[in-house]
Formats: C-alpha cells, structure tokens, sequence
C-alpha cells in the first residue's frame, strides 16, 4: 500500500477532532441540531487553518442518516461515500482551474435536479476568488434563489475580492490562525499514533514554524520524520531540516551587531549559508528574535505572550538590557523591509549582508530613526569625554593647498606632496584613468553605475584607490568576483594587470594618509563625454 501524508491520513472526520476553530464548528453544530441550515456559507482564512475540512465534515452532517449532536455518525452509507469521495451529492470544484462562466452554468444546470439520496446537494467552491466576474454573476443568479436542498459554501484566502453581492448573500466565518500551543498538542498525539519518539522542543519549533497552518505543521513534521526515519526528533535535527538557526546564534550575531563588529558578523552570516541555512528562513526568524526583544522591553508580563523555552527567555532578558527600544525599532524596520525585497530576489544573500552593515553603521542611512541613533551615539562619545571628530587641520591646509596648484596647472602628471618632493603619477596608473570609461562600459550593468561615480585616487605607495561615497556601493563592489572582473577589464583595456582597492568615503573629510585625487590631475574620458553631453 503506497504511504500517505500525516495532513491527509489525519484529516478530522467529525467536528469534534478539528483544532483550533471552535467558533465555527459551534454554530454551526447548533445550525444542524435546530434544522436551521442556511443556503450558501463564505469560509475565509489563511492556508491548511481547516476550511475544506469543516465544509466536507458539514456535507456530511447534514446529509447523514443518525447525526449526533449535529455531527455526523460515520459509518452510515452517506457518510462513508462522502469521506471516500464516492458521492454524489458532495461537489468539490477548484475555482482556480475552473473559474470560467460555463462552470458555473454547468453548476446552474446540476442544481435542478434533486438529491437521489439523502437531503442535501453540496457544492465546495474552493479558492473562489479566482472566478472570473463573468462567472461571479453567473453564480450571483442562483445564490438569489437556490433551491431548497442545494448548499453552496464558498473557501477563499483572501474574501477582499469577493463581490460584495456574494458576500451580503453568504454566511461569513472567518477562519482564525491556530495558536502553537493547540498545534504543538496535535502533532504530539499523532506523534503518539505513529510511535514516533519527539523532544518536546523539537515539535514547539515545528508548530512555530507552521505559522498558525495545521496542514503547513503536518507537512514540516512529515519532512523532519523522513529525513531521520527510524530515529527520535531532535530539536538540532528539526533546525537542519527546516534550515533554521537556534536562538542562541541570533544571540551571538546580535551582540557582534551592537558592537558593530562588521567582520565578525559576516563571517557568522557566511558560516551560516555553508551549513545549508535558508537565507528567507534566516531573515524571517531574526525579525522574530527581535520583536520578542521588543516585546520584553515594552512591558514587564510579556513572559506569557513570548512562546519561548524558559533558557531563552533568560537569555532575551539580559539582552533586553543591552540595547534602546529606538534601535530595536530601527532593526526590525532593515528586516522588514528586506524580507519583501529578497522574496524574488536572485542574490539574497548579498541583500542580506548589506542589511547586516546596515545594522552595524546607522551612518548608512539617512531616516529620521538612523539620524536619532548617531546623534546618540556622539553624545555618548562627548559623554565619555572621546572628541567626535579628531582635529585635521594640518591634513586639511596641506590638502587645500595640494588642489590649489592641482586646479593651476591640471594637466600636468604630478602634484607636490608636503613641501619638499614632487610626486610623480606612474604611466600606467595614468593608463588606467584616463581609458576609465572604456575600461567599465562593457561590465555588468549595476557595477557599472557604481564604478562612473568611483573617483581615482593615487596613494602614498602608488596604488591605485578607487574611492565610492557610500558603504552600499562599497560593499556591492568590493567582493572576490565583482574584483576579478574589474582586474581583467583594464587588463584587456591597457595590456597589463595593475594593483587596486577599493575604499569608501562617506564622511567628506579629507583621506588619512597623503593622496592624489587623479580626478582632478588627469583628464579622463568621463569628464571629456560629460562635457559633450552638456
């Protein structure tokens, strides 16, 4: 016999086993038990919350010959054609595939012929908000006037796209997110049936992870289960299925953050992908540890609301303490934002390490929250007594004077550095510079526009330094590839390989060391286009 999934081989026959929506299995318990069964039902909510499954376990009731307490029995003839989808007075239609007007005429012509058997004709329209509005109003003709014995109940995801003539026609019941602790129970009395050994942690994070679904829930713990067949559920072995990161590595990765540790971080994030780790799994648990953060800090009984294991509550306390509301705030927001924009992105990771510098370096930024944070930052500092900016005014006179005679004579090759020597600018440095635009215009098309903004800059060692204004261009450049690919295209361009880095300056301030802003000294093509633009 082939094998069958937990979500379907567990699928509740009668009322009594659904989880989670006891609301609607009430009403409509009652409905039954007083004959008073309306015509046509809306069952909104989220995917696997038990939808199609109250609609057949209601088709069942109402058409079964020894119902008990409004729930079906089971084992009458009806029933059993119904749960082994041999009936036919249950009619389950996928809106998706058939969303066309002769669908719904087909259905116009079926419903005026009575039951054979039992009192009802059911028909479960499921994703109904993909019919077309053809076949909406084909179907709005007989919501109007059904017959007495046809039932129509309507599934949908998301009820804003339901006419609003369907909707003042149906019963509306709106399908409520299953809460962990009602998941959690109902895998570990599957698990009990299956006699299968699971740590307690293990099955938490499973039901975490589902995000109020039954079914999403039943599906992860089929995964976990044949990924370890034969062997006990672990919590580590649940985290490698799912590609999920334990708590404690947010821990970690947070404190490098406060520290602005850049290296470290990344290095964190980098072992994290070898390991296999989803990076949207990633993003979408680390906004999580953080809001449990906030929520910690927003009120002292927020113990009750986080639903996390004792060791972790402690350990999101003491960090609790670490670190402003405002800069949780701001956090959270980087996250939010980036799990929209990875969601069809083809380097998510890259993404992610920018959001990750992000974190580090508010000065990235230019927000009203980012703006808060650094000011915060410098009054710590003149708190501690640490001037903000380092006094430069001999760099910054010795640098006005070195553009000065740069801007006197600017096409000569060599500026004065200091007082005594004379720099000279090597050939193929100058090679470099002055073939600049041809040298980019064949790479790709982002690290194209960021290298046109980069300025040329000629080092105290006679390296050439490619200057970019903000860290985001910065750290989209300067990886192993987008490094490789600069290297050959001026190897192409000017016949040699020549040594350089790349550099950020984002303050406005003069460079640290003596440099020579080959820019201004060397006529590059750049300029000479622009100008014939203009």
């Amino acid at each position: 016999m082939s094998y069958t999934a937990l979500y379907r081989k567990f699928r509740p026959q009668e009322f009594k086993d659904v989880k989670g929506q006891e609301h609607i299995v009430t009403t409509l318990q009652n409905q039954i038990n007083a004959d008073r069964v309306g015509h046509a039902y809306l069952f909104c909510g989220t995917r696997g919350t038990g939808k199609t499954t109250i609609a057949k376990i209601f088709a069942k009731a109402v058409n079964c010959e020894h119902p008990a307490d409004g729930s079906p029995c089971g084992n009458c003839p009806s029933c059993k054609a119904i749960a082994a989808g041999n009936s036919m007075n249950v009619i389950e239609i996928d809106a998706a595939s058939n969303n066309g007007v002769e669908n719904i005429r087909e259905i116009r012509e079926e419903v005026a012929y009575s039951p054979t058997e039992g009192k009802y004709k059911v028909y479960i329209i499921d994703e109904v908000h993909m019919l077309s509005t053809v076949a909406f109003n084909a179907l709005l003709k007989t919501l109007e006037e059904p017959p007495s014995y046809v039932i129509f109940i309507l599934a949908t995801t998301e009820a804003h796209k339901i006419p609003i003539t369907i909707l003042s026609r149906c019963q509306r019941y709106d399908f409520k997110h299953i809460s962990i602790q009602t998941i959690a129970d109902r895998l570990t009395e599957l698990l009990e049936q299956e006699q299968v050994l699971a740590d307690a942690k293990a099955i938490r994070y499973i039901a975490k992870s589902a995000d109020g679904s039954m079914r999403d829930a039943l599906s992860l713990l089929d995964q976990c289960i044949a990924f370890f067949l034969g062997q006990n559920l672990t919590y580590d072995h649940v985290l490698e299925v799912l590609g999920a990161v334990d708590i404690e590595v947010f821990s970690q990765m947070l404190r490098k953050i406060m520290r602005k540790d850049i290296s470290g971080v990344i290095v964190q994030f980098d072992e994290l992908i070898i390991q296999g780790r989803d990076p949207g799994q990633f993003v979408m648990d680390f906004t999580w540890y953080l809001r449990n953060l906030l929520l910690l800090q927003s009120s002292e009984h927020m113990e009750d609301v986080l639903d996390i294991s004792s060791e972790n509550l402690a350990l999101l306390q003491e960090e609790s303490k670490m670190i402003e509301p405002e800069q949780l705030m701001r956090y959270i927001r980087v996250f939010s934002e980036l799990s929209n924009q990875i969601r069809y992105a083809a380097q998510k990771r890259v993404m992610i390490e920018i959001a990750l510098i992000k974190l580090c370096k508010p000065e990235m930024e230019r927000d009203v929250d980012s703006l808060a944070l650094r000011i915060a930052q410098l009054e710590q500092k003149l708190e501690a007594g640490i001037p903000a900016v380092l006094p430069q005014e001999n760099s910054q006179t010795e640098n006005h004077s070195n553009r000065k005679k740069i801007l006197e004579n600017p096409s000569e090759p060599s500026v004065q550095q200091g007082c005594k020597t004379t720099k000279i600018i090597p050939e193929d440095i100058q090679q470099v510079v002055k073939n600049w635009r041809s040298i980019i215009e064949k790479l790709p098309g982002i690290l194209r526009t960021y290298l046109k903004l980069a300025h040329p800059i000629l080092t105290e060692q006679d390296q050439l330094l490619l200057i970019l204004e903000d860290e985001v261009a910065e750290a989209f450049v300067n990886t192993e590839d987008h490094l490789r690919e600069i290297g050959e295209a001026i190897k192409h361009r000017i016949g040699k390989e020549i040594p350089f880095k790349i550099a950020c300056n984002d303050s406005g301030c003069p460079m640290e060391e003596p440099c020579v802003d080959l820019g201004k000294v060397i006529n590059m093509e750049i300029t000479i286009e622009d100008q014939e633009d203009m």
